[in-house]
């Protein structure tokens, strides 16, 4: 017996051993000849997105270079669990469109939208059919006179890709979903942190789902349920750090588990602009009806019933309270967060009004003064006048508010260079000039200051210096590590954590907290229709 089977077994492995060796036209995606081995070709899929987080309220706009767009096989820089040798680079044919992420802002001009999407769309036409597509965005653009940019990209990409195509989208725990957004994905999910630590396990995540879906032929969820929650809250009170988002979102990974279950989901939604669609929303995919609905509802509600339980993730007061805290503190060093103006989430980066404060106090006039550090303030012919002037020269010229003057004027500098650097992608150059006892960072353009080498770069201490102020909400992760003590300043800006004040006219009402003795809302989850239908 043995001896009729040899035959078989070294067929067997002759077979094997060839398709191994196939050339790409056989393995990656097209159908293999008829004399050919069977094999079953690998899914097409493409990849695109757009990403950033537009204030309303602020005064300035985005314009296309601000995405720093990457186009092709450079899109794969973008995610590391891509890396040419991994498992899920291999499971599928890549064609990456357009990919472009921005530092949050001001809304996005409409030419740099129609523009950014008009290339996503060319490059999607090239290589079409697709089995599937991974949607990365963030989920709080902004555009000029268009309301839900998001949920406009994905239907016309839907235009061009078709209903069947399986698409999967990542977003942002600060984006929004719409109706439209929501109908026009199959796959949904977003970040679980706030910080954001577990973006980029988010992002593989999506990609995950999305080739099991089209490998497993299960295809496009049979539901998927979708409840709109009136509450919109910054940020800053939402962080995973602390209760009751820390355990509203540690149930979110029990429910995406479940069986009948692919994804849950729980957006807080961007709190700085003025469209219908900003609010929360959850959201759970899955085939097992019961059980998707149930998980979403109980998600929706726990949200709901813990509307009230929501603080700011530090203590906060006045930028006055703030510093005569920091002054006279023993903890060094002392972290504060001018966060109204936090480049980190859509302020223009150039308000002045914080800084002038400091300069204006008798503390920090003379070199014997606390040492603070100042992170940033956008200041293109000061930049200039550092360059010409070097390191450890004089200059004396304004600094900001080129965009948000609002507040207050352009503020006077006159000081020592201390150090220059060049190659930033975001500021391109960065001075440092100290004022009395306060090193300011100057740049070229705005950049936001949220790791410990931005500091060190420049020659400056974020672990020694006596107070370090930072255009920032809550503290990123590496500086959150390094404060002795931290107070989130209430500063006025384009991003202005004290949204009851801010001018909201096309939100949906009734809103928690803007209506806070509104009744409680519809929490039944809404089935919504796939593609197409």
């Amino acid at each position: 017996m043995l001896k009729h089977s040899l035959p078989a077994i070294l067929l067997f492995s002759f077979t094997f051993c060839l398709a191994a060796t196939l050339p790409n036209k056989h393995r990656h995606g097209s159908r293999p000849s008829d004399n050919s081995p069977m094999v079953k070709p690998l899914p097409r899929i493409a990849i695109c997105g757009l990403g950033i987080e537009s204030s309303t309220f602020s005064p300035a706009l985005t314009d296309e270079a601000a995405f720093h767009a990457k186009y092709g096989a450079e899109v794969f820089s973008s995610y590391p669990f891509m890396a040419a040798d991994s498992p899920l680079r291999k499971s599928a044919v890549w064609f990456p469109a357009l990919m472009g992420k921005s530092l949050p802002g001001g809304a996005v001009t409409r030419a740099a939208y129609e523009s950014l999407v008009g290339k996503t769309l060319d490059s999607l036409k090239k290589h079409l059919p697709y089995d599937g597509l991974y949607f990365d965005i963030h989920g709080a653009m902004s555009v000029v006179g268009l309301d839900d940019p998001e949920g406009d990209l994905i239907t016309r990409i839907r235009k061009v890709v078709g209903t069947k195509t399986l698409i999967s989208t990542s977003m942002d725990l600060h984006g929004n979903v719409s109706w439209r957004l929501a109908q026009n994905t199959d796959l949904i999910t977003c970040y679980r942190m706030a910080p954001h630590e577990d973006a980029m396990q988010t992002k593989q995540r999506a990609v995950a789902n999305l080739i099991n879906r089209i490998e497993t032929g299960k295809g496009k969820p049979a539901y998927k349920a979708y409840i709109s929650i009136p509450i919109l809250l910054p940020g800053e009170k939402t962080s995973t750090r602390i209760e009751p988002g820390k355990s509203i979102y540690k149930a979110v990974a029990p429910a995406s588990v479940q069986p009948g279950v692919i994804d849950a989901a729980i957006w807080i939604g961007y709190a700085w602009a003025d469209e219908p669609r900003n609010h929360a929303v959850v959201m759970v995919t899955g085939d097992d009806k019961a059980v998707v609905t149930a998980a979403a509802e109980k998600l929706a509600q726990n949200f709901w019933d813990a509307r009230k339980a929501f603080e700011f993730v530090a203590p906060t007061g006045t930028l006055t309270e703030c510093l005569d805290k920091a002054v006279a503190s023993p903890k060094h060093p002392f972290y504060i967060s001018d966060s109204g103006d936090n480049p980190t989430a859509g302020g223009a980066g150039d308000a002045t009004w914080t800084l002038t404060q400091i300069l204006a106090r008798p503390e920090f006039k003379t070199n014997a003064g606390p040492s603070l550090l100042y992170a940033s303030i956008p200041a293109p012919q000061l930049i200039k006048s550092a360059i010409a002037a070097g390191v450890g020269g004089h200059v004396d010229g304004l600094a900001g508010a080129a965009v948000d003057a609002r507040f207050a004027p352009p503020v006077r500098l006159s000081g020592t260079v201390e150090s220059i650097q060049y190659g930033d992608k975001d500021a391109e150059v960065e001075a440092v000039i100290k004022v009395g006892s306060v090193h300011v960072i100057v740049t070229q353009k705005r950049k936001p200051y949220h790791k410990e080498i931005d500091f060190t770069r420049l020659g400056l201490n974020p672990r020694t210096a006596g107070i370090v102020v930072v255009k920032i909400g809550y503290l990123e992760p590496e500086l959150y590590a390094m404060r002795a003590d931290w107070l989130l300043a209430i500063t006025p800006g384009g991003v202005d954590q004290n949204i009851e004040r801010l001018p909201y006219h096309r939100i949906q009402r009734p809103m928690f907290p803007l209506d806070k003795d509104m009744k409680d809302p519809d929490l039944k989850a809404k089935l919504v229709p796939a593609a197409g239908e």
